[in-house]
């Protein structure tokens, strides 16, 4: 099979990549490196079956890209992410994720790629959902423009199912953790916490702690993404996550833990954007894909800060 992984330098789209270069598919990945890396790829630029091309998949010459690669699937998961980003410039926000998903939809069709799988993200379309876990049934109530942008993207998916037969798949991702992922405080609490214990360095956790997230870590992630590739699930939204809240106070005492560090957060005011707490159903990517989260979340804190610690010299 030869696929094409859209912000394939990104820690996902990365760990993806090596998953499907693994499993002896052709491979082309589609960065514009804003914040993905070449080192996430070192391996893969070893392997005969992969190619990347640096773009910006919002760039008129991105049909002549996806073209080249000629690919029977698409991974989209070039995005701008986070929240609180989207809110400082909600034009920026629609720009990339709104009409680079349009524009990468357009040059998949015109390419004749027989599926596109989307990461959508379950944080942030959502809202604050008044019955947990949030199953797909629920409707979207964003809290941010990147929520409302998610959701344009799968509308957009559904109209091109719809008018041009493309396949489709849609991953509605909780708060993806796991090796390569940069600390970011808007995404990345995980890489964020753990680098700073690494580094012996004070961390702040924004609100009083009780605000919760659905932790999934990255190598589950990519085996869902994989099984939404194989499976006939045309059109579905498919929630992938742990299917269990764990507050950022909690995490905190978790990570502090394992790095053997003091649990002692400074506290901040609370952000705007900022959603009290999801875990999210897995009920139908269990039953649509045959996927189970596989990694506690112990294990996966355990493997992120061990990445870290090296990245670190700590």
């Amino acid at each position: 099979m030869r696929v094409l992984v859209t912000g394939g330098a990104g820690f996902i789209g990365s760990s993806l990549v090596d998953r499907l270069l693994a499993e002896g598919h052709d491979v082309v990945a589609l960065d514009d490196l804003s914040t993905g890396t070449l080192d996430n790829l070192s391996d893969a630029r070893a392997r005969r079956r992969f190619s990347f091309v640096r773009g910006d998949i919002t760039d008129g010459g991105l049909p002549d890209v996806v073209t080249a690669a000629a690919p029977d699937v698409v991974f989209h998961l070039a995005a701008r992410t986070g929240p609180r980003a989207s809110i400082r410039d909600p034009v920026e926000d629609a720009r990339r994720n709104v009409l680079g998903t349009v524009n990468l939809l357009e040059a998949a069709r015109a390419s004749g790629a027989r599926k596109v799988v989307f990461a959508s993200s379950g944080g942030a379309i959502y809202g604050n959902a008044a019955r947990q876990p949030v199953s797909e049934r629920v409707g979207a109530d964003p809290l941010s423009p990147y929520g409302a942008a998610k959701i344009s993207g799968e509308i957009y998916l559904g109209m091109y199912r719809k008018l041009y037969g493309v396949r489709t798949a849609t991953l509605a991702l909780g708060n993806v953790y796991g090796p390569r992922q940069e600390p970011d405080d808007d995404t990345g609490v995980v890489a964020t916490f753990c680098a700073a214990m690494a580094r012996r360095e004070p961390t702040t956790i924004f609100g009083d702690g009780t605000n919760a997230r659905d932790f999934v870590f990255v190598d589950d992630v990519v085996d869902a993404f994989v099984r939404a590739a194989e499976k006939p699930c045309d059109g579905r939204r498919f929630n992938v996550g742990s299917g269990v809240a764990t507050s950022v106070r909690q995490l905190h005492a978790l990570v502090a833990e394992l790095a053997c560090r003091a649990d002692e957060p400074r506290f901040a005011d609370g952000r705007l954007g900022e959603l009290h707490g999801v875990a999210l159903d897995v009920s139908s990517a269990r039953h649509g894909l045959g996927w189970e989260p596989f990694t506690p979340l112990r294990e996966g804190v355990s493997r992120t800060l061990a990445w870290v610690s090296r990245s670190a010299g700590g």
